[in-house]
Protein backbone atom coordinates (compact mmCIF):
# COMPACT_ATOMS: atom_id res chain seq x y z
CA UNK A 1 0.00 0.00 0.00
CA UNK A 2 1.25 3.46 -0.85
CA UNK A 3 2.17 5.60 2.10
CA UNK A 4 -0.65 7.99 3.01
CA UNK A 5 1.71 10.95 2.92
CA UNK A 6 1.76 10.79 -0.85
CA UNK A 7 -1.97 11.61 -0.93
CA UNK A 8 -1.13 15.31 -0.96
CA UNK A 9 0.61 14.84 -4.31
CA UNK A 10 -0.73 14.22 -7.77
CA UNK A 11 -0.50 10.44 -8.21
CA UNK A 12 0.37 10.81 -11.91
CA UNK A 13 4.01 10.66 -13.02
CA UNK A 14 4.60 14.02 -14.75
CA UNK A 15 7.24 13.00 -17.26
CA UNK A 16 7.86 16.44 -18.80
CA UNK A 17 8.53 18.13 -15.48
CA UNK A 18 10.72 15.30 -14.19
CA UNK A 19 12.79 15.37 -17.38
CA UNK A 20 13.15 19.17 -17.18
CA UNK A 21 14.68 18.99 -13.70
CA UNK A 22 16.90 16.14 -14.88
CA UNK A 23 18.18 18.30 -17.76
CA UNK A 24 18.98 21.09 -15.30
CA UNK A 25 20.83 18.54 -13.18
CA UNK A 26 22.78 17.44 -16.25
CA UNK A 27 23.91 20.96 -17.17
CA UNK A 28 24.85 21.85 -13.60
CA UNK A 29 26.82 18.68 -12.89
CA UNK A 30 28.86 18.83 -16.10
CA UNK A 31 30.78 21.68 -14.47
CA UNK A 32 31.03 20.15 -11.00
CA UNK A 33 32.50 17.00 -12.64
CA UNK A 34 35.55 18.90 -13.94
CA UNK A 35 37.72 18.46 -10.83
CA UNK A 36 38.71 14.78 -11.18
CA UNK A 37 39.87 14.95 -14.83
CA UNK A 38 41.64 18.25 -14.12
CA UNK A 39 43.54 16.87 -11.11
CA UNK A 40 46.53 15.64 -13.17
CA UNK A 41 46.97 19.16 -14.58
CA UNK A 42 46.46 20.79 -11.17
CA UNK A 43 48.92 18.43 -9.50
CA UNK A 44 51.52 19.11 -12.18
CA UNK A 45 51.09 22.90 -12.10
CA UNK A 46 51.19 23.25 -8.31
CA UNK A 47 53.36 20.18 -7.46
CA UNK A 48 50.75 18.73 -5.11
CA UNK A 49 50.76 15.46 -3.18
CA UNK A 50 47.75 13.14 -3.43
CA UNK A 51 46.72 14.25 0.06
CA UNK A 52 46.67 17.90 -1.07
CA UNK A 53 44.77 16.90 -4.19
CA UNK A 54 42.18 15.07 -2.07
CA UNK A 55 41.85 18.15 0.15
CA UNK A 56 40.60 20.15 -2.87
CA UNK A 57 37.60 17.83 -3.07
CA UNK A 58 37.05 18.26 0.66
CA UNK A 59 37.01 22.06 0.35
CA UNK A 60 34.36 21.71 -2.34
CA UNK A 61 32.25 19.66 0.10
CA UNK A 62 32.55 21.98 3.15
CA UNK A 63 29.43 24.02 2.24
CA UNK A 64 27.47 20.79 2.73
CA UNK A 65 27.52 21.72 6.43
CA UNK A 66 24.82 24.25 5.50
CA UNK A 67 22.60 21.68 3.76
CA UNK A 68 20.06 21.23 6.58
CA UNK A 69 19.65 25.00 6.88
CA UNK A 70 19.37 25.39 3.11
CA UNK A 71 16.72 22.67 3.22
CA UNK A 72 14.76 24.41 5.96
CA UNK A 73 14.91 27.68 4.00
CA UNK A 74 13.77 25.86 0.86
CA UNK A 75 10.79 24.38 2.74
CA UNK A 76 9.68 27.88 3.70
CA UNK A 77 10.34 29.73 0.44
CA UNK A 78 9.84 29.37 -3.29
CA UNK A 79 13.14 27.64 -4.07
CA UNK A 80 12.88 27.91 -7.88
CA UNK A 81 15.79 30.38 -8.10
CA UNK A 82 18.08 28.06 -6.16
CA UNK A 83 17.85 25.71 -9.12
CA UNK A 84 17.78 28.32 -11.87
CA UNK A 85 20.96 30.12 -10.78
CA UNK A 86 22.98 27.02 -9.88
CA UNK A 87 24.36 26.34 -13.42
CA UNK A 88 25.97 29.77 -13.76
CA UNK A 89 27.24 29.89 -10.16
CA UNK A 90 28.92 26.52 -10.67
CA UNK A 91 30.13 27.13 -14.24
CA UNK A 92 32.08 30.31 -13.52
CA UNK A 93 34.41 29.14 -10.70
CA UNK A 94 34.96 25.70 -12.28
CA UNK A 95 35.93 27.40 -15.56
CA UNK A 96 38.56 29.54 -13.81
CA UNK A 97 40.62 26.77 -12.17
CA UNK A 98 43.27 26.98 -14.88
CA UNK A 99 43.78 30.69 -14.18
CA UNK A 100 44.23 30.28 -10.43
CA UNK A 101 47.64 31.72 -9.43
CA UNK A 102 48.09 29.51 -6.36
CA UNK A 103 46.65 26.71 -4.22
CA UNK A 104 44.70 29.11 -1.97
CA UNK A 105 42.77 30.59 -4.91
CA UNK A 106 41.98 27.08 -6.11
CA UNK A 107 40.39 26.34 -2.74
CA UNK A 108 38.34 29.56 -2.84
CA UNK A 109 36.99 28.75 -6.31
CA UNK A 110 36.08 25.22 -5.22
CA UNK A 111 34.41 26.50 -2.04
CA UNK A 112 32.19 28.84 -4.09
CA UNK A 113 31.35 25.89 -6.33
CA UNK A 114 30.42 23.86 -3.26
CA UNK A 115 27.93 26.53 -2.13
CA UNK A 116 26.25 26.44 -5.54
CA UNK A 117 26.19 22.64 -5.52
CA UNK A 118 24.37 22.65 -2.17
CA UNK A 119 21.84 25.26 -3.30
CA UNK A 120 20.92 23.00 -6.21
CA UNK A 121 21.09 19.49 -4.79
CA UNK A 122 19.13 20.05 -1.57
CA UNK A 123 15.77 21.20 -3.03
CA UNK A 124 15.94 19.52 -6.47
CA UNK A 125 15.03 15.97 -5.28
CA UNK A 126 12.04 17.42 -3.42
CA UNK A 127 10.84 19.04 -6.63
CA UNK A 128 11.21 15.67 -8.38
CA UNK A 129 9.32 13.90 -5.57
CA UNK A 130 6.39 16.29 -5.92
CA UNK A 131 5.96 15.58 -9.63
CA UNK A 132 6.69 11.82 -9.58
CA UNK A 133 3.33 10.66 -8.26
CA UNK A 134 3.45 7.09 -6.98
CA UNK A 135 6.69 6.29 -8.85
CA UNK A 136 9.27 7.99 -6.64
CA UNK A 137 12.01 5.52 -7.54
CA UNK A 138 11.48 6.14 -11.24
CA UNK A 139 11.50 9.92 -10.72
CA UNK A 140 14.73 9.80 -8.71
CA UNK A 141 16.24 7.56 -11.41
CA UNK A 142 15.46 10.17 -14.07
CA UNK A 143 16.86 12.92 -11.85
CA UNK A 144 20.07 11.06 -11.03
CA UNK A 145 20.48 10.07 -14.68
CA UNK A 146 20.97 13.76 -15.45
CA UNK A 147 23.80 13.95 -12.93
CA UNK A 148 25.50 10.75 -14.02
CA UNK A 149 25.23 11.62 -17.72
CA UNK A 150 26.93 14.90 -16.82
CA UNK A 151 29.77 13.02 -15.16
CA UNK A 152 29.97 10.86 -18.28
CA UNK A 153 30.14 13.80 -20.69
CA UNK A 154 32.01 16.19 -18.37
CA UNK A 155 35.41 14.45 -18.28
CA UNK A 156 35.45 14.06 -22.07
CA UNK A 157 34.30 17.66 -22.59
CA UNK A 158 36.88 19.20 -20.26
CA UNK A 159 39.67 16.96 -21.58
CA UNK A 160 38.82 18.11 -25.11
CA UNK A 161 38.69 21.75 -23.97
CA UNK A 162 42.06 21.58 -22.22
CA UNK A 163 43.63 19.71 -25.15
CA UNK A 164 42.40 22.42 -27.52
CA UNK A 165 42.68 25.60 -25.43
CA UNK A 166 45.22 24.62 -22.77
CA UNK A 167 44.75 24.34 -19.01
CA UNK A 168 44.93 28.10 -18.56
CA UNK A 169 42.74 28.86 -21.58
CA UNK A 170 39.61 26.71 -21.27
CA UNK A 171 37.64 29.35 -19.29
CA UNK A 172 35.25 30.26 -22.21
CA UNK A 173 33.31 27.05 -21.46
CA UNK A 174 31.52 29.00 -18.71
CA UNK A 175 29.32 30.58 -21.41
CA UNK A 176 27.27 27.39 -21.69
CA UNK A 177 26.40 27.54 -17.98
CA UNK A 178 25.33 31.17 -18.31
CA UNK A 179 23.06 30.33 -21.21
CA UNK A 180 21.66 27.35 -19.31
CA UNK A 181 20.56 29.52 -16.38
CA UNK A 182 18.85 31.91 -18.81
CA UNK A 183 16.96 29.02 -20.43
CA UNK A 184 16.03 27.52 -17.06
CA UNK A 185 14.63 30.87 -15.96
CA UNK A 186 12.07 30.58 -18.75
CA UNK A 187 11.42 26.84 -18.59
CA UNK A 188 11.03 26.38 -14.84
CA UNK A 189 8.30 28.95 -14.31
CA UNK A 190 5.58 26.28 -14.15
CA UNK A 191 7.34 23.82 -11.83
CA UNK A 192 5.48 23.59 -8.47
CA UNK A 193 7.49 25.13 -5.63
CA UNK A 194 4.73 26.12 -3.23
CA UNK A 195 6.28 26.74 0.21
CA UNK A 196 5.30 24.40 3.01
CA UNK A 197 3.67 25.66 6.19
CA UNK A 198 5.82 27.93 8.37
CA UNK A 199 5.69 25.67 11.42
CA UNK A 200 8.03 23.13 9.83
CA UNK A 201 9.86 20.85 12.31
CA UNK A 202 13.27 21.90 13.55
CA UNK A 203 16.34 20.21 12.11
CA UNK A 204 16.79 18.33 15.38
CA UNK A 205 13.18 17.13 15.28
CA UNK A 206 13.62 16.02 11.68
CA UNK A 207 16.71 14.00 12.61
CA UNK A 208 14.96 12.37 15.58
CA UNK A 209 11.90 11.56 13.49
CA UNK A 210 14.01 9.78 10.87
CA UNK A 211 16.72 8.36 13.15
CA UNK A 212 15.84 4.71 12.42
CA UNK A 213 16.42 5.33 8.72
CA UNK A 214 19.21 7.92 8.86
CA UNK A 215 21.60 5.94 11.09
CA UNK A 216 22.00 2.87 8.85
CA UNK A 217 21.84 4.99 5.69
CA UNK A 218 24.64 7.18 7.05
CA UNK A 219 26.77 4.10 7.62
CA UNK A 220 26.02 2.92 4.09
CA UNK A 221 27.03 6.31 2.71
CA UNK A 222 30.37 6.14 4.54
CA UNK A 223 31.38 2.63 3.45
CA UNK A 224 30.10 3.25 -0.08
CA UNK A 225 32.07 6.51 -0.01
CA UNK A 226 35.37 4.62 0.16
CA UNK A 227 34.62 2.87 -3.12
CA UNK A 228 33.03 5.89 -4.78
CA UNK A 229 35.74 8.32 -3.63
CA UNK A 230 38.56 6.05 -4.79
CA UNK A 231 37.08 5.77 -8.27
CA UNK A 232 35.46 9.16 -8.90
CA UNK A 233 38.45 11.17 -7.63
CA UNK A 234 41.50 9.02 -8.35
CA UNK A 235 40.52 6.81 -11.31
CA UNK A 236 42.17 9.13 -13.89
CA UNK A 237 45.38 9.12 -11.83
CA UNK A 238 45.21 5.33 -11.46
CA UNK A 239 44.81 4.83 -15.22
CA UNK A 240 47.55 7.35 -16.07
CA UNK A 241 49.88 5.63 -13.62
CA UNK A 242 49.37 2.32 -15.41
CA UNK A 243 49.13 3.49 -19.03
CA UNK A 244 50.47 7.09 -19.15
CA UNK A 245 47.51 7.93 -21.41
CA UNK A 246 45.52 11.09 -20.48
CA UNK A 247 42.74 10.40 -23.00
CA UNK A 248 42.32 6.83 -21.77
CA UNK A 249 42.05 8.15 -18.22
CA UNK A 250 39.22 10.52 -19.19
CA UNK A 251 37.44 7.83 -21.17
CA UNK A 252 37.70 5.35 -18.27
CA UNK A 253 35.91 7.75 -15.94
CA UNK A 254 33.23 8.28 -18.57
CA UNK A 255 32.83 4.51 -19.07
CA UNK A 256 32.19 4.09 -15.34
CA UNK A 257 29.71 6.96 -15.25
CA UNK A 258 27.88 5.72 -18.37
CA UNK A 259 27.42 2.32 -16.75
CA UNK A 260 26.20 4.16 -13.65
CA UNK A 261 23.47 5.80 -15.72
CA UNK A 262 22.19 2.36 -16.74
CA UNK A 263 22.37 1.21 -13.13
CA UNK A 264 20.49 4.26 -11.87
CA UNK A 265 17.65 3.85 -14.36
CA UNK A 266 17.45 0.11 -13.75
CA UNK A 267 17.79 -0.18 -9.97
CA UNK A 268 15.82 2.97 -9.12
CA UNK A 269 12.89 1.94 -11.31
CA UNK A 270 12.95 -1.69 -10.11
CA UNK A 271 12.86 -0.48 -6.50
CA UNK A 272 9.30 0.79 -7.14
CA UNK A 273 8.33 -2.81 -7.84
CA UNK A 274 10.62 -5.00 -5.73
CA UNK A 275 11.32 -2.71 -2.78
CA UNK A 276 14.01 -0.18 -1.89
CA UNK A 277 15.80 -2.35 0.67
CA UNK A 278 16.04 -5.40 -1.58
CA UNK A 279 17.52 -3.47 -4.52
CA UNK A 280 19.91 -1.56 -2.25
CA UNK A 281 21.21 -4.87 -0.89
CA UNK A 282 21.74 -6.20 -4.42
CA UNK A 283 23.84 -3.16 -5.39
CA UNK A 284 25.94 -3.18 -2.22
CA UNK A 285 26.80 -6.85 -2.63
CA UNK A 286 27.79 -6.47 -6.27
CA UNK A 287 29.81 -3.21 -5.96
CA UNK A 288 32.75 -4.37 -3.80
CA UNK A 289 33.01 -7.67 -5.70
CA UNK A 290 33.22 -5.87 -9.04
CA UNK A 291 35.77 -3.35 -7.69
CA UNK A 292 38.05 -6.19 -6.63
CA UNK A 293 37.65 -7.78 -10.06
CA UNK A 294 38.62 -4.44 -11.65
CA UNK A 295 41.86 -4.25 -9.68
CA UNK A 296 42.87 -7.82 -10.50
CA UNK A 297 41.82 -7.77 -14.16
CA UNK A 298 44.08 -6.67 -16.99
CA UNK A 299 43.93 -5.52 -20.61
CA UNK A 300 40.56 -5.10 -22.29
CA UNK A 301 38.80 -6.99 -19.46
CA UNK A 302 39.19 -3.91 -17.25
CA UNK A 303 36.52 -2.01 -19.19
CA UNK A 304 33.58 -4.44 -18.80
CA UNK A 305 34.50 -4.95 -15.15
CA UNK A 306 34.69 -1.17 -14.65
CA UNK A 307 31.24 -0.91 -16.23
CA UNK A 308 29.89 -3.47 -13.77
CA UNK A 309 31.44 -1.51 -10.91
CA UNK A 310 29.86 1.74 -12.09
CA UNK A 311 26.49 0.03 -12.64
CA UNK A 312 26.30 -1.32 -9.09
CA UNK A 313 28.08 1.44 -7.15
CA UNK A 314 26.25 4.45 -8.59
CA UNK A 315 22.79 2.83 -8.66
CA UNK A 316 22.30 3.19 -4.90
CA UNK A 317 21.68 6.96 -4.84
CA UNK A 318 18.13 7.15 -6.33
CA UNK A 319 17.01 4.35 -4.00
CA UNK A 320 18.31 6.19 -0.92
CA UNK A 321 16.84 9.52 -2.07
CA UNK A 322 13.45 7.86 -2.59
CA UNK A 323 13.61 6.37 0.91
CA UNK A 324 14.42 9.75 2.46
CA UNK A 325 11.50 11.51 0.76
CA UNK A 326 9.01 8.72 1.48
CA UNK A 327 9.94 8.61 5.17
CA UNK A 328 9.66 12.41 5.56
CA UNK A 329 6.50 14.45 5.81
CA UNK A 330 5.15 15.01 2.28
CA UNK A 331 8.63 15.43 0.85
CA UNK A 332 11.00 17.57 2.85
CA UNK A 333 13.97 19.68 1.79
CA UNK A 334 15.07 19.68 5.45
CA UNK A 335 15.19 15.87 5.52
CA UNK A 336 17.03 15.81 2.22
CA UNK A 337 19.38 18.52 3.48
CA UNK A 338 20.32 16.43 6.51
CA UNK A 339 20.97 13.38 4.34
CA UNK A 340 22.93 15.38 1.75
CA UNK A 341 25.07 16.92 4.51
CA UNK A 342 25.92 13.46 5.83
CA UNK A 343 26.57 12.19 2.30
CA UNK A 344 28.79 15.04 1.15
CA UNK A 345 30.79 15.31 4.37
CA UNK A 346 31.34 11.56 4.62
CA UNK A 347 32.55 11.47 1.03
CA UNK A 348 34.84 14.48 1.41
CA UNK A 349 36.44 13.17 4.60
CA UNK A 350 36.89 9.77 3.01
CA UNK A 351 38.59 11.25 -0.08
CA UNK A 352 41.26 12.91 2.06
CA UNK A 353 41.82 9.63 3.91
CA UNK A 354 42.02 7.73 0.61
CA UNK A 355 44.58 10.23 -0.69
CA UNK A 356 46.66 9.88 2.48
CA UNK A 357 46.56 6.07 2.37
CA UNK A 358 47.39 6.09 -1.36
CA UNK A 359 50.45 8.26 -0.66
CA UNK A 360 51.63 5.54 1.74
CA UNK A 361 50.78 2.27 -0.02
CA UNK A 362 49.85 3.22 -3.61
CA UNK A 363 46.50 3.43 -5.39
CA UNK A 364 46.19 -0.25 -6.30
CA UNK A 365 46.39 -1.49 -2.70
CA UNK A 366 44.14 1.38 -1.64
CA UNK A 367 41.51 0.22 -4.13
CA UNK A 368 41.63 -3.28 -2.64
CA UNK A 369 41.22 -1.85 0.87
CA UNK A 370 38.26 0.29 -0.22
CA UNK A 371 36.55 -2.74 -1.77
CA UNK A 372 36.94 -4.72 1.47
CA UNK A 373 35.47 -1.82 3.45
CA UNK A 374 32.56 -1.79 0.98
CA UNK A 375 31.41 -5.23 2.22
CA UNK A 376 30.54 -3.58 5.55
CA UNK A 377 27.52 -2.03 3.84
CA UNK A 378 25.71 -5.38 3.70
CA UNK A 379 24.83 -5.67 7.43
CA UNK A 380 23.88 -1.98 7.46
CA UNK A 381 21.25 -2.58 4.76
CA UNK A 382 19.79 -5.33 6.93
CA UNK A 383 19.39 -2.79 9.75
CA UNK A 384 17.17 -0.49 7.68
CA UNK A 385 13.53 -0.26 8.87
CA UNK A 386 11.67 -3.44 7.95
CA UNK A 387 8.63 -1.71 6.53
CA UNK A 388 9.21 -0.49 2.97
CA UNK A 389 7.21 2.70 2.44
CA UNK A 390 6.28 1.67 -1.07
CA UNK A 391 4.72 -1.63 0.06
Amino acid sequence: MQDSRSNSRDEKFQTGKVVLVSICHFIHDIYSSFLAPLLPFIIEKFALSLTQAGLLSTVMQIPALMNPYIGKLADRTSFRYFIILAPVFTAVPMSLLGLAPNYAVLMILLFVTGVSVSLFHVPAPVMVYRVSGLKTGRGMSFYMTGGELARTVGPIAITAAVSTLGFDGYYPVMIVGMLASAVMYVKLKDIPVTPKRHDTPSIRATILEMKALLLPLSGIVVVRGFMHGALSTFLPLYIIGRTNDVWLAGISLSVMEAAGVVGILTIGTLSDRFGRKRMLLFSLVLAPISLLLFVFSSGWLRFPVLMLTGFSLLSTTPVMLAMIQEHSEDGSSSANGVFMMISFLARSAVVVLIGFVADQIGLEKTYILCALIGFMGIPLVLKLPQKDVRE
